[in-house]
């Protein structure tokens, strides 16, 4: 069996503390799960199966197709959803999450309501917009768990940004902090860049006051003054196939989440 990220995230979990537990809450939101459902989506409407086990009511997912497949006998319906949806849809039901069950993966695991509660938790951040002028930058200081958490995230930003840059920063008002510039993101996708690295903060274990973001275009003579101190991230051009307008799975529209019912 194919060893995935969340398998060896929940290994590190069950050897670990805190910081390794954020970051298989981390994987999960973005995880792309294949949720059982009951019958056929119907548009954005789905209905999840639920199993009678003995902690309570279960609802099943699979880190891969493959996963899934090797639980059912039979062909059966499913949608493949971000972590975050499904936590986001079972909100308030008293419902399980099964995860890989049946499967022998080392991520198979049964997490209760409480725990979805905990990562609706942590994506629930709001950045807040304020002004300052930077005077000088310098290399980052950061837990590497918050450089580990925003690699991780960065990687949703393909196609959204060129790249980005972490520093150290003082400003003209004499507070001192840490800041990460954005490169040529587009504007429309900036409030989401920035709720992104609030909730790699989250995971991080940190508060979102922890970190500054900023975007530049390249040529900002400031991000030339970063880069020639920072930490550089590399974002990843979306691949060709990823570029080209696919049909949208139920759920995946943000204008439009499923409804599981």
């Amino acid at each position: 069996m194919t060893e995935t990220a969340l398998d060896a995230a929940h290994a590190a979990l069950q050897a670990g503390g805190e910081a390794e537990a954020l970051r298989f809450y981390q994987l999960l939101a973005d995880a792309p799960l294949s949720l059982l459902l009951r019958r056929e989506a119907e548009g954005a409407a789905i209905e999840p199966q639920v199993f009678d086990l003995t902690d309570g009511p279960v609802v099943l997912v699979f880190d891969s197709e493959d996963r899934l497949a090797g639980f059912q006998d039979t062909p059966a319906p499913y949608a493949t959803l971000p972590g975050r949806v499904i936590a986001q849809g079972l909100a308030g039901q008293g419902l399980w999450l099964g995860l890989n069950l049946g499967t022998g993966a080392a991520s198979e695991t049964l997490l209760p309501p409480e725990a979805l509660e905990h990562l609706l938790t942590l994506l629930d951040v709001r950045p807040q917009e304020t002004a300052a002028l930077p005077r000088s930058f310098a290399a980052p200081q950061v837990p590497q768990a918050l450089e580990a958490a925003l690699g991780l995230a960065l990687q949703g930003a393909a196609g959204l940004a060129g790249g980005a840059v972490l520093a150290a920063v003082a400003y003209d008002s004499g507070a001192r902090g840490h800041v990460l510039a954005l490169v040529g993101a587009d504007p429309a996708a900036e409030a989401a860049l920035a709720r992104s690295v609030a909730e790699a903060l989250a995971f991080a274990g940190l508060e979102a006051a922890a970190l500054d973001v900023t975007f530049l275009a390249p040529e900002d003579p400031a991000l030339r003054a970063m880069a020639a101190v920072g930490r550089s991230f590399a974002i990843a051009a979306p691949a060709p196939s990823e570029a080209a307008p696919m049909p949208a799975a139920p759920g995946t529209d943000p204008s439009r989440p499923p409804r599981l019912r």
